[in-house]
C-alpha cells in the first residue's frame, strides 16, 4: 500500500505562484511513475504532469511553459510548481503514484486532493 499526502493549495491571483508537494509513504521501494492530476468545477479530471522514476516529465499542453514537476527520491516527495497562474486553473490538484507490482502490472493510488482557487 501506498499512501499520498498532498499540501500547498490555496488561494492567489491571477498571475500568481504556488508550489504544492505530495509526500509518499507505506510501500514507497514500489513507486515508479508520480505525478499530478486535476479537476475543475464540472470537468473530468486530466493530467498536468508527470515524472518517471530516473526523472523524465511529461506536461500537458495547457500548462507547458508555465508549471514545472520535480522530484526527490530521498524524500519521497513530488513537487508541481505552478507560475503565471490562470483562473481557468482553478481545480482540485490530485497527486498520483505508480507503484509496480511483484509479478508484473502497476497499481496506483491517489491523493486525497488539494484545492487550487485563482481569482482573475
Amino acid at each position: 500500500q501506498v499512501q499520498l499526502v498532498e499540501s500547498g493549495g490555496g488561494l492567489v491571483q491571477s498571475g500568481g505562484s504556488l508550489r504544492l508537494s505530495c509526500v509518499a509513504s507505506g510501500s514507497i521501494f514500489s513507486i515508479d511513475t508520480m505525478g499530478w492530476y486535476r479537476q475543475g468545477p464540472g470537468k473530468q479530471r486530466e493530467l498536468v504532469a508527470v515524472i518517471t522514476g530516473s526523472g523524465n516529465p511529461n506536461y500537458a499542453d495547457s500548462i507547458k511553459g508555465r508549471f514545472t514537476i520535480s522530484r526527490d527520491n530521498a524524500k519521497n516527495t513530488v513537487y508541481l510548481q505552478m507560475n503565471s497562474l490562470k483562473p481557468e486553473d482553478t481545480a482540485v490538484y490530485y497527486c498520483n503514484a505508480g507503484a509496480l507490482r511483484p509479478f508484473g502490472g502497476t497499481l496506483y493510488y491517489w491523493g486525497q486532493g488539494t484545492q487550487v482557487t485563482v481569482s482573475s
